[in-house]
């Protein structure tokens, strides 16, 4: 098959898996095309089975706000009839499956026909798309989609709530390449990070709000007060200088190693004890994922679909959102003891290869095909 994969190019959840996707997909014989507006952080490979083409948008005086829809709009257009594209896999309901639904009527008028597969990732559901602004729009891409997918069991509860949908939407999760995250570092250089007396402690996120990261930084404070720990803290976003001061004013500062944005995430995580995932919401906790594919516990809230990757008791523990207090007594629970917190390593993994790319990714293929399929007979 020749598939478009429109996504945003970003450190985020969802650019990161359709990347992942797009990457196996070419390697498992297809023909792969990423358009959007620039290349994604992750693709690092361009080959005969992978393509990248850019989004551009002129700068028109007329426009207040560029119209990025509709440049995407046109490019898709452009791309189909150039390539032979047989399928476009958007990531997000505003604007790509929008965007696509306007791409795939000029094509109609062509007489070309695409058929379009969304999927659903979370913030494009519970925060933008429930704007009243946008539901409308989103109600419209959602139902003018061909195939609707969604990261977890939670997400598709919420869309099925907030929105009025005709579509079945298909739950089809996010997924891990294991063999990044399984024996890559043999000397993990541990001693570069702490102490061997101290644990490690983590947190990869985009550091938003919603994130909670103030409550990573309670937790930890918790922790170090009982025993030798380290912080490392992963990512960019508006809390970070917020997070700093908090560090400076508990006394900790020292103790918190600020990474920053960083494409060596297996590497981190490889030195990692403890994961910190303390969200108001998540559509699924990709992060949770790769840190429990390290063999690194998970402390998190019960927000969203995190339930569905992180097993209570098991992979580590949940808490409700802002439940500072019950967070800081799992994990000393955990990292107290090194037999219980080399179970919990062990069940991290375990847990994790449920989610594997070569298993997730043959769901995707089986959902092209049928909904070519369908629509060839339509």
């Amino acid at each position: 098959m020749k598939i478009g994969i429109v996504c945003y190019p970003t450190f985020g959840g969802s650019g990161v898996v359709a990347t992942e996707l797009g990457l196996e997909l070419s390697k498992r014989g297809h023909e792969v095309h990423f358009i959007t507006y620039n290349q994604p952080v992750r693709l690092e490979l361009i080959s005969n089975n992978v393509h990248y083409h850019e989004v551009n948008v002129p700068e028109y005086p007329l426009f207040h706000y560029q119209p990025y829809e509709l440049a995407l709009s046109s490019k898709l257009v452009d791309m189909v009839k150039l390539y032979k594209i047989d399928i476009l896999h958007v990531h997000y309901a505003i604007p790509h499956a929008y965007a696509a639904y306007m791409a795939k009527k000029m094509l109609r008028e062509e007489g070309i026909f695409v058929p379009i597969v969304t999927t659903l990732h979370g913030t494009d559901i519970t925060l933008v798309g429930n704007h009243p602004f946008y539901k409308p729009a989103v109600t419209f891409s959602i139902n003018k989609s061909d195939a609707v997918t969604a990261v977890s069991e939670s997400l598709k509860n919420d869309t099925l709530r907030l929105f009025d949908i005709k579509r079945e939407i298909n739950v089809v999760p996010n997924f891990i390449d294991l063999t990044k995250y399984h024996d890559h570092f043999n000397d993990c250089q541990r001693s570069m990070m702490a102490k061997p007396e101290e644990r490690i402690v983590t947190h990869i996120s985009n550091l938003r709000p919603v994130k909670r990261v103030q409550d990573v930084i309670s937790v930890f404070y918790n922790i170090q007060k009982e025993m030798p720990a380290k912080l490392m803290l992963v990512g960019e976003g508006p809390e970070r200088e917020k997070v700093e001061l908090r560090c400076k004013e508990l006394g900790i500062y020292e103790k918190v190693v600020f990474l920053g944005k960083s494409n060596e995430i297996d590497k981190i995580l490889c030195y990692s004890d403890l994961f910190l995932l303390p969200s108001e919401a998540e559509s699924f906790g990709l992060a949770a994922l790769e840190a429990m594919s390290s063999s690194v516990p998970v402390i998190s809230s019960n927000a969203g679909g995190i339930s569905e990757v992180n097993k209570q008791g098991v992979t580590g523990f949940l808490s409700n959102v802002g439940d500072v207090d019950d967070m800081t007594k799992n994990a000393l629970y955990i990292l107290k003891d090194e037999k219980r917190l080399n179970t919990f390593k062990a069940n991290a993994r375990a847990e994790a290869k449920k989610f594997d790319l070569h298993t997730i990714v043959p769901q995707y293929e089986a959902i092209y095909e049928d909904t070519l399929t369908k629509c060839l007979v339509l």
